[in-house]
């Protein structure tokens, strides 16, 4: 195969859990995104009127071992390897938000500009205030 007949896209980032529609549920919610598939073992996420892969989503795999990661990090505890980031352009409406959507806030907390979450199954993810961002001509929010 020649180097330009090859297409590789990013299609998603899968997250591990033990119940993936539920989990998928409240994503949706979060981000106000669709459910364009679910079954027992698979479900997901992606933007409002877009076919799945049409943009990158989230992906939610059933494990019946995941164990949510300790945060902050502890030595000999299961650690995260990965986190989700949302830009937002209101730090404490988006945690209000997240919150009335099933998350919980860290108790610990690093900085001013983002605060760190936990989804209902223990992922940690972080809201993000990135009003410069927003306001960029180079960032597109659907």
């Amino acid at each position: 195969m020649k180097n330009n007949e090859l297409k590789i896209k990013m299609y998603a980032f899968t997250v591990d859990c033990t119940d993936p529609y539920a989990l998928a549920k409240f994503y949706a919610e979060l981000l106000t995104w669709e459910i364009p598939f679910y079954d027992e073992n698979w479900a997901c996420i992606g933007a409002p009127g877009t076919a799945q892969g049409g943009y990158p989503g989230i992906l939610f795999q059933r494990n019946p071992e995941y164990r949510p990661p300790v945060w902050p990090e502890e030595a000999g505890a299961q650690q995260q390897m990965a986190h989700l980031d949302f830009a937002v352009n209101d730090l404490e409406a988006a945690v209000q938000h997240a919150i009335g959507c099933g998350a919980v806030m860290a108790a610990k907390q690093f900085s001013e500009d983002w605060r760190v979450m936990f989804d209902p199954e223990g992922h940690p993810f972080c809201l993000c205030q990135m009003q410069a961002v927003f306001e960029s001509d180079k960032f597109a929010l659907l």
